[in-house]
């Protein structure tokens, strides 16, 4: 008899034992889904703050700023046609070209230049090699040299850069 009334007090602080981890268990989650939610709701507030404090900084540079004018395309006709030697072989580009400014008046004042532009563009595009022009790096970078070509006669003859890019509107190599 004397060890079944040593037995039950065991039994009761065992039990209460695995009720406290079990409360120490669910205070922990708590404590941590607290301080996730608190941790989110201040960087979700932190973050919104300095959004509405950098808009009226937006709205003055906007209204100081000259609003951007809508594009402009001319296209350059006719495609230019240039050859090229490879390995004996002869090979072929054809190439539509379109400029996108912004000002009309700037662009009617580089159309009086327009053999000179050209000739630029032609001797670019004679220059290059079949291989390279093959890739869309290639095409991309030729793009970029014909943009830089264009805005360069462009500054030199009306003082201003009227074009802004030159853009691939058909591309045939042969």
């Amino acid at each position: 008899m004397a060890k079944k009334e040593a037995k039950a007090p065991a039994e009761g602080a065992a039990a209460a034992g695995g009720k406290s981890k079990l409360k120490l268990i669910i205070l922990g989650v708590v404590a941590l889904l607290l301080a996730i939610g608190l941790s989110v709701g201040a960087t979700w507030y932190f973050l919104s703050r300095g959004d509405k404090a950098a808009e009226p900084a937006k709205e003055d540079a906007a209204a100081a700023a000259p609003a951007k004018q809508p594009a402009i395309y001319q296209d350059l006709a006719p495609a230019f046609v240039v050859n090229f030697s490879q390995n004996g072989r002869q090979r072929y580009m054809q190439v539509s070209v379109s400029l996108m400014a912004r000002d009309q008046a700037q662009l009617d004042a580089l159309k009086v230049h327009m053999p000179v532009l050209r000739n630029k563009l032609v001797m670019l595009f004679s220059g290059q090699n079949f291989d390279t022009l093959v890739t869309p790096v290639g095409k991309e970078m030729l793009r970029q040299q014909a943009t830089a070509t264009v805005q360069e006669l462009a500054k030199q003859e009306t003082g201003a850069m009227t074009v802004e890019q030159v853009l691939f509107t058909n591309f045939v190599l042969q």
